[in-house]
């Protein structure tokens, strides 16, 4: 056997020291019965957040982030931020969102800029239509009289959005793309369908105009119908997958799990049980949600802290995925706010997925960048904008709790945010507002995919039985 002696440059001895700094750095220290703890907390992942946009320095694109991030995503960190402004009363970013928001917004005022006709999707456009409305329900400073405002924004997404209720297919329901030549048209996802539902509920809880609320319940009629949710023989669980095809009639779903699905679901059965004035029936199936939704807390890690288990235990999550746990924070903590009943096991969740956040907020260069995998108390060596954003969403939802937080606004309690019913149908679109009936064409189509579904479900349960 043969031995030689390394001697260690002083390059990788720097190297390796500061490596071993970043892996051991103490993870923030976070109060949560301490309003000021958390608040600057907060300020610190937003600080760590913010650093990843570029978009205001000269030569870059107002509003979007570098690659590898997707147009969306920018969208749904400016919501985010809109949060933290309202959450926190920290003032330093206002000026950088609200230039992001209206820049966006494009040449007709709907958030369908030109430049993102490639890759724009139904579920892309709502998050910028979340990030408005967030604006609008938490009294974010108006734009200027010449610009777009909050709350038409995000009123010309809906308009544009029901224009495109597609009955050819599936009984109903929003394919996944916009345009027929991207990827994915012929997916009818989760997500789509359930942001323009919560888009929906929303707009009626901050107008009082009815008729967002008859889209909502036709919305959410359909995805019970269809195989995007189904619900447990008790009635008391709803497991939500991610999507179905429109080349065989939605007759089986994606059964991955993700949690900005059941997220979108959850804020707009709040909204709708808030609007309805407390609906037992809102009440059933936010409760059923909040039910299934239980999956994202496993047991082994004490059944209170938040995973993204399709993808963190397997170490494949994109770069989009990090950021949803973001989403399941915020609409669970606005949940907690529109329906009360709800409150004492929403803010146990939050509690403990904040707590297994910040422990994770001990990584990169900084030693404070935040990893994705709550529940592992050193950091797991991951960070990005989705884990930094996901942190900051779940931390700062625990102020709401130690302040006297307003649900979000309406026209009836405060919001000042000018709107336009028919905003983004100009250009000879059809007015939405103008609801269309259901028809006997839509009930037998809704009746043919129940019945599909049914055959499906029995012809899987004989298959079983015959190789048994």
């Amino acid at each position: 056997m043969h031995f030689f002696t390394f001697v260690c440059p002083s390059w990788l001895l720097l190297v390796l020291t500061v490596s071993r700094h970043s892996l051991l750095a103490d993870a923030l220290y976070l109060d949560l019965d301490d309003k000021d703890n958390i608040t600057a907390v907060a300020s610190t992942v937003a600080y760590g957040l913010m650093k990843y946009y570029t978009g205001n320095e000269t030569g870059q694109i107002p509003g979007e982030l570098p690659g590898p991030y997707y147009w969306w995503e920018a969208g749904a960190m400016w919501m985010t931020m809109v949060e933290y402004w309202h959450l926190t009363g920290d003032t330093t970013y206002n000026d950088v969102v609200s230039q992001a928001l209206l820049f966006q917004a494009g040449s007709d005022k709907d958030y369908m800029p030109v430049n993102q006709t490639k890759d724009e999707g139904n579920d892309d456009q709502v998050f910028w239509a979340f990030a408005a409305l967030a604006a609008a329900e938490a009294g974010f400073p108006n734009p200027p009289s010449s610009q777009p405002q909050w709350l038409a924004l995000a009123q010309a997404v809906f308009n544009g959005q029901t224009t495109r209720w597609d009955a050819s297919t599936c009984g109903g329901g929003l394919r996944w793309q916009i345009f027929a030549f991207n990827a994915g048209y012929n997916y009818k996802n989760t997500i789509a369908n359930g942001g323009y539902f919560q888009l929906a509920a929303r707009l009626a809880r901050y107008t009082g105009n009815s008729t967002y609320a008859d889209w909502a319940d036709r919305m959410f009629d359909w995805l019970l119908h269809s195989p995007l949710v189904t619900i447990s023989p008790d009635g008391t669980s709803y497991q939500v997958n991610d999507g179905s095809g429109t080349l065989n009639n939605c007759s089986d779903a994606d059964h991955l799990q993700w949690t900005y699905n059941y997220g979108t679901l959850i804020a707009g059965s709040a909204y709708m049980y808030n609007y309805t004035n407390g609906s037992s029936v809102w009440e059933k199936h936010l409760q059923g949600l909040l039910n299934g939704a239980d999956v994202f807390f496993p047991q082994q890690y004490g059944g209170s802290i938040m995973s993204e288990f399709a993808c963190e235990g397997n170490e494949d999550c994109n770069y989009d995925q990090p950021s949803f746990k973001a989403y399941l924070s915020r609409w669970m903590a606005v949940a907690s706010q529109l329906a009360p009943f709800t409150a004492a096991n929403i803010t146990a969740k939050l509690r403990a997925s904040a707590a297994g956040a910040a422990q994770q907020c001990s990584g990169g260069d900084s030693g404070q960048a935040c990893g994705r995998r709550w529940y592992q108390s050193t950091w797991d060596g991951y960070t990005g904008v989705g884990e930094q954003m996901s942190a900051l969403s779940v931390i700062q939802s625990n102020l709401i709790p130690l302040t006297p937080q307003q649900a979000p606004l309406s026209s009836g309690t405060g919001g000042s945010s000018a709107g336009d019913p028919s905003a983004g149908t100009k250009n000879g679109a059809s007015n939405p507002m103008v609801i269309q009936p259901i028809t006997t064409n839509d009930k037998v189509a809704a009746a043919i995919l129940t019945a599909s579904l049914l055959i499906g479900m029995l012809s899987g349960t004989f298959w079983m039985l015959k190789v048994e």
